[in-house]
């Protein structure tokens, strides 16, 4: 497994959630991390609650010509995750057609900027964050198991392209991030609990289990075209 002291990690949409969690396990190995969002002050309360010298970075994945100017003017990076995307949920005949084309824009399309224009060091790695909706389709988020596995497909025609840099994919089931805020407290935690006794696992991912993942993929040099599922068996359930 390879030791990250000192390597060069960019976290894309590392602000919150699974990339603000895997910031912090990279940065617990000794990584030197860049975290990267559209939104400055929680960027700063990111960087502040991870420690250490995180280095922030404005980066709007659905804005090709940014993404263009950011890695132009970067170095390159030894590992880069991408866990950014907005997406629009429902069933497809209820979801405006403008809603389903800024979902893919800003989940497919926004990783595919990433992977196009990002300097990784020979040997380093690219994660992409799915879903276990690719797998495990549901009649109200379609949508999102489209996306989910065309961003796999992605990530498997990319390990060829790429090599010797290494690209792979995590997928995660129900995981408890601030995704479900908009929920009351009382709502989210009966969901929560709901999903949990229906899991093998019995619990709801936390975004350091799907954290766990991304670090494994990318201090794994015999991973590469892979899609790694983390869903407490949703997959199966």
């Amino acid at each position: 497994m390879e030791n990250l002291a000192e390597k060069r990690v960019l976290i894309v949409g590392g602000s919150s959630g699974i990339g603000a969690a895997s910031a912090r396990a990279f940065a617990a190995r000794g990584a030197l991390i860049t975290i990267a969002s559209r939104n400055q002050s929680k960027l700063d309360f990111a960087a502040n609650e991870i420690g250490g010298d995180i280095v922030t970075a404005i980066l709007d994945t659905t804005d090709e010509t940014s993404i263009e100017s950011f890695f132009a003017n970067a170095n390159s990076f030894d590992h880069i995750v991408v866990s950014a995307a907005e997406t629009a949920s429902g069933p497809i005949g209820q979801l405006v057609l403008a809603e389903a084309y800024a979902s893919m824009n800003s989940k497919f399309w926004g990783a595919y900027r990433i992977a196009k224009a990002a300097k990784i060091t020979d040997g380093g790695s690219l994660t992409l964050v799915s879903g276990f909706l690719s797998i495990r389709p549901s009649k109200s988020s379609v949508l999102q198991g489209a996306i989910n596995a065309a961003l796999e497909a992605l990530a498997r025609g990319l390990a060829l392209e790429l090599s010797p840099v290494r690209v792979n994919t995590v997928s995660p089931g129900l995981v408890a991030t601030s995704l479900w805020s908009k929920l009351n407290n009382e709502a989210r935690q009966a969901m929560f609990e709901a999903a949990a006794a229906r899991l093998p696992a019995r619990c709801v991912g936390q975004p350091e289990d799907v954290a766990n993942a991304v670090v494994y993929l990318a201090t794994t040099p015999y991973a590469t075209g892979s899609t790694v599922v983390v869903d407490g068996g949703g997959s199966i359930a």
